[in-house]
């Protein structure tokens, strides 16, 4: 499959936008490392790119998508206000300092990182974004590591129910309780360390369901989160993984290889928990 023709799913958010369900992640991509890969991402066809002011990385981002050549309405991108930015001014300072740093009029999503509920003001940072997004800052708004609780307070509290929701998730955390949530309220699930940080590469579920199919392991559980329906930001800074990560729109995994990766569940997380998580 040539990676240039290939159509992304778009998954639609509320307001009227669509997010591609395939995206690429520049967690932990050393910013002297962010322009190449960013760049080598878009040559393969990502048309969604996910950032943090917390990644260090939002000026190569930018700069990047400056110079691919691509009309800044053809690239989505996503980024994130940091845990000491919350509260209603600070929130607003943050998306005018990412703004400066990628060089943009806007973002097409912006996210609260995680709700720091010991901090106790993920709601009014909520109220901040509603205020962006109807200035025209932040195109969607969302949040990221929220609980089912954080959900609810932050909509019965505003009356805005957030348009997605990043959470930590792959074959050995699953989030179904938390997924039924995000149907029930109308949320789209978003999945970061899809692949648990490799872990899930070497599983002999997955091996098996790869050899079946002549793919890499990492392309198999790419297709799972893109069928059970989770937007999805792999990231990798290899030429060949990024490439691998992207043809995965050729195939589909029966029901039978899909059940056999839901059985991996262990709710078991690498990153950190959202009730507890303060530092960036």
């Amino acid at each position: 499959m040539s990676t240039s023709t290939t159509r992304v799913p778009a998954i639609p958010l509320r307001g009227g936008t669509q997010i591609p369900q395939l995206g690429y992640g520049v967690f932990q991509v050393p910013p002297k490392e962010t322009v190449e890969a960013v760049t080598r991402a878009l040559a393969t066809g990502y048309r969604h790119i996910d950032t943090a002011a917390a990644y260090g990385n939002e000026t190569q981002v930018g700069e990047a998508i400056r110079a691919s050549g691509l009309e800044r309405g053809e690239v989505f991108v996503t980024t994130k206000c940091p845990n000491e930015d919350h509260g209603y001014e600070e929130a607003k300072r943050a998306l005018d300092g990412s703004l400066r740093r990628l060089g943009f009029d806007h973002v097409d999503l912006y996210l609260i990182h995680w709700p720091v509920p010991l901090h106790d003001r993920y709601v009014e940072t909520w109220r901040a974004f509603i205020d962006m997004r109807d200035e025209g800052l932040a195109r969607s708004i969302g949040v990221s590591n929220f609980l089912p609780a954080h959900l609810q307070r932050v909509i019965s509290d505003t009356g805005e129910t957030p348009a997605i929701n990043q959470v930590e998730l792959h074959p050995y955390l699953q989030q179904r309780e938390l997924r039924r949530e995000h149907e029930r309220l109308g949320i789209v699930t978003e999945a970061y360390s899809p692949l648990a940080q490799g872990r899930a590469l070497d599983d002999p579920v997955i091996v098996a369901i790869a050899e079946r199919h002549s793919r890499t392991t990492g392309q198999i559980v790419i297709r799972w989160h893109l069928q059970i329906g989770n937007v999805v930001i792999p990231k990798s800074v290899t030429a060949e993984r990024i490439r691998q990560n992207f043809e995965v729109f050729d195939f589909e995994l029966s029901d039978d290889e899909i059940e056999a990766i839901d059985g991996l569940d262990a709710g078991r997380r690498i990153g950190g928990d959202p009730e507890t998580f303060v530092h960036p």
